[in-house]
């Protein structure tokens, strides 16, 4: 089985990324059966995705599990769905890494308004709970480019008809970024480290079920 992690650069005020560092211990990953492809994404609209997407058609994966910043939460979340919306926010909305800052952008004017995450979510939380890990299946991965990532892909693979399990999952910050900013909740770098090679477990254990 072939599967495909993503991972996202630093963006924002955050000097920290913890999905990069996530990258270089999933290639150090030894499951039977199961071969690791990793890619970092940029924080950019739109280029996030393409950048999977063509990662996708080079290697023809089994399973793409995009992981993704959720500052502030406190939990490792599975998102449920991808909606088709680019809107960075109102308030003190921060750009992408180029300075982009859309607001109630459709991602494809012909796409349907959400599409569901194929990963096997509510197994992957029960399986991270089980080993002393928080965990919750998550209803909204945003507006910025986490969902664009996720929506994106999902578009991909539902226009072309490819037999490719894919969803996103968000991690919160790290201890190493707590750090920085004692108000954020956060997860060890290694916990978030097991949580993901068990993901990956859970992910190959119900493909061979298939």
């Amino acid at each position: 089985m072939k599967v495909l992690i993503s991972g996202f650069e630093p963006f924002g005020k955050m000097k920290i990324n913890p999905t990069k560092e996530l990258l270089l211990e999933a290639e150090k990953f030894e499951i039977e059966n199961v071969v690791i492809s990793t890619i970092l994404l940029p924080v950019n609209y739109d280029e996030c995705a393409e950048v999977l997407i063509n990662k996708i058609g080079d290697i023809q994966p089994d399973v793409v599990i995009s992981c993704g910043l959720a500052a502030g939460r406190a939990a490792i979340t599975p998102e449920r769905i991808g909606i088709n919306v680019k809107d960075t926010g109102s308030g003190d909305p921060y750009p992408d890494n180029k300075g982009k800052i859309p607001t109630d952008e459709m991602i494809d004017e012909e796409g349907p308004d959400g599409l569901f995450a194929t990963l096997p979510n509510r197994l992957i939380e029960k399986n991270l709970k089980e080993m002393n890990i928080p965990a919750a299946v998550s209803n909204s991965a945003g507006t910025f480019i986490c969902n664009n990532t996720l929506y994106a892909v999902l578009n991909h693979i539902r226009k072309n008809n490819l037999h490719i399990k894919a969803g996103f999952i968000h991690f919160p910050a790290s201890t190493k970024m707590s750090a920085l900013n004692p108000s954020l909740p956060s997860l060890p770098q290694e916990t978030m480290t097991q949580a993901l090679k068990a993901i990956v477990k859970t992910c190959a254990m119900v493909g061979v079920r298939e």
